[in-house]
């Protein structure tokens, strides 16, 4: 008698085999997503956290970078606003009382000529104005701030939840800065006191440059 060969009979499971094509599919198509995304991470790793010797910064990177918190914002009218509208685009922060002196009016002019010196990166930037007390803004001012192609976003916050989450440097008040936050509500940047605006112009221009490819204008 001549004795065959048998084969191993497939005891496979048929559910069992269908999710595992399924778990398989979902890993290779994890795989292609993150080689997609590989260079906008690489790109944003790079430059804020790396570093490359022979490059210097003007302006403070804050890192680890500090979330934007739940601010109770109000604006001007005194209605409530939530801190998450502010997300989606990039944010030069203002901080002071609503009595402006004239370091405060500095600042906001500032501000103002950064944004139109990055030429057409200036849609990426918004400009805000956090107002940390209950004083009326003086009308001459209020138009100010309104009169131009894009208006200055001015809130009220209380200076409590502000100062938990943005710093001053060493000996300075918080009111002293620029504050650059990022598209996700990040903040990541502290401009200098009395700061010269070319070499911030440099700085913010070096920004606009390494988040270009996962950074677009609007929210």
């Amino acid at each position: 008698m001549t004795v065959h060969a048998v084969g191993t009979p497939d005891l496979t499971d048929p559910v069992q085999a269908a999710q595992r094509r399924t778990v398989g599919g979902r890993v290779k198509m994890l795989v292609v997503l993150l080689v997609c995304a590989a260079p906008v991470i690489a790109s944003y790793f790079t430059y804020f956290v790396i570093r490359p010797e022979g490059r210097t910064n003007y302006s403070t990177l804050i890192l680890p970078t500090r979330a934007l918190p739940d601010l109770a914002l109000r604006t001007l009218d005194g209605q409530n606003t939530s801190a998450a509208a502010l997300k989606g685009q990039w944010l030069l922060v203002a901080v002071g009382p609503a009595a402006c002196d004239a370091a405060c009016e500095k600042r906001l002019f500032l501000q103002r000529q950064l944004r139109e010196m990055l030429g057409r990166d200036r849609d990426r930037l918004d400009k805000v104005w956090f107002i940390t007390d209950e004083v009326a803004l003086a009308p001459e001012l209020r138009l100010a701030t309104q009169d131009s192609p894009v208006p200055v976003t001015t809130l009220r916050v209380p200076p409590e939840q502000l100062a938990a989450w943005l710093a001053p440097a060493e000996g300075q008040s918080i009111e002293a800065h620029l504050y650059l936050v990022d598209p996700m509500g990040e903040w990541m940047m502290r401009v200098p006191a009395d700061a010269e605006p070319g070499r911030v112009k440099r700085d913010l221009e070096r920004v606009m440059r390494g988040s270009a490819g996962w950074d677009k204008a609007g929210r």
